[in-house]
């Protein structure tokens, strides 16, 4: 088991190749979330499928690149990415957007075990347990945990491993699927032809599930890699690792769109879709890829209340964030409006993320790469908390606000230009260019990245 949390990694403790991020971020992103996202931007935005497939190459284009340079530093300063943040926010300023962080990741755990469940009834109703009541359901919710607590638990290596092998079961599952919702697919179908407004909030959706909300993990998973490894290496791997199924699995979920008119989740939804033999091979799919992507998150999280100034060990961390998860997961099972809850968790993501990207990755060019990665944990030292990047993310966040348009907030900007969502766009170029103008010239710095 890691014991390791985010303290800093030691030189003769590295290893691996930037190329392992190509497979960890493939094992994680190529997933029935995945799907789902590429069945929302048709069902609910009303996109036509010609709209839908440009609007994911726009979205994830976009967005995936962060994931790339908030890998750069993981190598130089052996630490995950909210910690880095401290460089900018200072050690005490930044723990308030490491929260937001966990928030993130335990959001994302909770849907996915929500959806294992959903798969694992349907697998006791494909096998004739056709009663389910609430204590079956609490028993399967309670099984499911147990199993996702494993790799998390004993850390990054184990992590790092099992993506790889999950890529290629993966890819071939997913492969079969294609070619068999391929013939059905009505290429001219969807759900219509959307306006421009419309459009830019399909856009924001992308972003806000794919590469903006990936972001604040990059370093997590490179801060292992040699000290020295290739920089493009590094960003190439990690940023295409998430692009490339994110395109193909979310054209995949626009095709199944087309097919599958009434989309209740894609568990009772997505089948339909298919041939009945292979209903089964596709809730296990289901359900390891939904393991796949929560192993990441529940990693992840675990750094991210550590980050937050939470001061306990990373494995219980990862348990408490699991607990937490089981608790969320049975409210949803309950009640019966997963896309509901999901839909506003993505929306209101972009209100703290693209302004703390925006602050990250404008501080990282400022002062070129370089950090001191022992002052990131001095919390004796002056500038616990920097207000200028505070500021700059406050003046963020209000931009991203006046712009968005999503299911619980429409912004008075976006009201007025008729429903347009240019939120991740204001709120990253509103808090970077404050935040440029605020800092004038950036701390001392002794490590490159």
């Amino acid at each position: 088991m890691e014991q390791r949390g985010i303290e800093l990694v030691s030189a003769g403790e590295r290893y691996g190749r930037p190329r392992d991020l190509l497979f960890l971020w493939s094992g994680t992103t190529m997933g029935i979330f995945t799907l789902v996202y590429g069945i929302t931007i048709v069902a609910a935005f009303q996109l036509s499928f010609t709209q839908a497939v440009i609007a994911i190459v726009i979205g994830n284009l976009l967005a995936f690149p962060l994931v790339g340079l908030t890998s750069l530093q993981g190598p130089a300063t052996g630490t995950s990415t909210m910690a880095v943040s401290r460089a900018a926010y200072g050690p005490k300023g930044a723990r308030v957007l490491s929260f937001f962080g966990w928030l993130n990741m335990v959001g994302f755990e909770a849907g996915g075990m929500v959806l294992i469940t959903f798969a694992a009834l349907s697998l006791l109703e494909q096998a004739g347990v056709s009663d389910q009541g609430l204590g079956l359901k609490v028993v399967v919710i309670l099984v499911a945990a147990a199993i996702q607590l494993v790799l998390p638990l004993i850390g990054h290596a184990a992590v790092m491993k099992a993506q790889k092998y999950f890529t290629w079961v993966f890819v071939v599952l997913f492969g079969v699927m294609a070619i068999l919702i391929a013939p059905k697919v009505e290429l001219g179908g969807g759900g219509g032809s959307a306006d421009f407004a419309t459009f830019t909030m399909a856009i924001a959706m992308i972003m806000s599930a794919g590469g903006l909300s990936w972001g604040p993990l990059g370093g997590d998973y490179s801060r292992y890699l040699p000290a020295n490894s290739s920089k493009k290496a590094v960003f190439g791997y990690a940023a295409l690792g998430g692009f490339v199924p994110y395109v193909l699995l979310m054209t995949l979920g626009a095709a199944v769109a087309t097919v599958v008119k009434d989309n209740t989740d894609p568990i009772s939804g997505l089948p339909g879709a298919l041939p009945g033999w292979f209903v089964v091979p596709y809730l296990l799919l289901a359900i390891v890829s939904l393991f796949a992507v929560n192993t990441t998150d529940l990693y992840s999280s675990g750094l991210n209340l550590q980050a937050a100034g939470i001061k306990v060990k990373r494995w219980v961390a990862v348990v408490g964030d699991l607990v937490l998860c089981v608790i969320i997961t049975f409210v949803a099972v309950t009640s019966n409006n997963f896309n509901t809850m999901l839909n506003n968790f993505l929306s209101l993501l972009i209100i703290w993320l693209a302004p703390w990207a925006g602050v990250y990755i404008t501080d990282w060019l400022r002062r070129r790469g370089r950090y001191d990665a022992e002052a990131l944990f001095d919390e004796r030292a002056p500038g616990q908390i920097r207000w200028p990047a505070l500021v700059a993310q406050a003046l963020g966040m209000v931009a991203a606000a006046l712009w968005i348009n999503s299911a619980v907030f429409v912004g008075p900007l976006s009201a007025a230009t008729g429903g347009s969502d240019f939120s991740i766009f204001a709120g990253f170029l509103v808090a970077g260019a404050a935040y440029a103008l605020l800092v004038p010239r950036p701390a001392v710095r002794t490590v490159e990245a």
